[in-house]
């Protein structure tokens, strides 16, 4: 079944401090995503993979075209619905692990971690629980989850943004270089993590810098230029 579709989606960026100059970054993109499996971008650095997730989350607002969102029971277009439909649609339905950790300051990594839960009611030891579990897999030390992870090294900082996203089953993952620098033991933890999302069923859109994390998790590679579709090249997890 169909979970997200993009239709015709059109974004280009004005360069106010440069006399106005417009940069166009995406031109008629349409693909689909459906229920477990994850779809792959593929194109080159700038080519516009990480606004296409920014703006399936909301953050960007296109110029044109369609992002349609299956949320509970009703279609949302993201494209030009409100923002308090938005935030709705990302409390219960869309996840999305971006780059770079925005928290508050102070705040501790456990808490961090938890709070997603918390938003959707779920009991603060229930969710600590969780928390617990996910820190502990995705290999963050226990000295270290009454820490603000602002203070964290990049690698570690990472590691909270996956875990604040994966302790929620959201139906829809937007995953934006969820393994930059990330070792090899905890890469095999997100493609593990990816796997376990696909077979409850979740549909999942990304990007992989890593070849070898895109070939073991995605269904399809998408390249946004040409909207050409290939396989992975090697065995993929399921």
């Amino acid at each position: 079944m169909m979970t997200l579709s993009v239709r015709d989606l059109e974004k280009t960026f004005t360069l106010h401090a440069q006399g106005g100059v417009s940069l166009p970054v995406l031109r008629g993109v349409s693909l689909d995503v459906h229920d477990a499996e994850c779809v792959a971008l593929a194109a080159p650095s700038g080519s516009g993979k990480s606004t296409l997730l920014r703006m399936v989350y909301g953050n960007y607002t296109p110029q044109g075209g369609q992002i349609l969102i299956r949320h509970g029971g009703i279609v949302v277009d993201i494209a030009t619905t409100t923002p308090r439909v938005i935030l709705a649609v990302r409390l219960r339905t869309l996840g999305y692990v971006s780059q770079f950790l925005r928290v508050i300051p102070r705040v501790p990594a456990l808490n961090v971690v938890m709070e997603p839960l918390r938003r959707l009611d779920v009991p603060a030891e229930k969710a600590a629980d969780d928390a617990r579990a996910l820190l502990t897999r995705l290999r963050i030390p226990e000295r270290l989850w009454a820490v603000s992870p602002m203070t964290f090294s990049g690698g570690e900082q990472q590691r909270v943004n996956l875990a604040r996203v994966f302790i929620v089953e959201y139906p829809i993952l937007l995953l934006d270089e969820p393994t930059a620098s990330l070792d090899t033991a905890s890469r095999a933890v997100v493609i593990e993590l990816i796997a376990q999302a696909r077979a409850r069923g979740a549909a999942i859109l990304g990007t992989f810098h890593d070849t070898d994390v895109r070939d073991a998790v995605a269904t399809r590679v998408v390249d946004i230029r040409r909207q050409d579709v290939t396989m992975p090249s090697s065995p993929r997890h399921t």
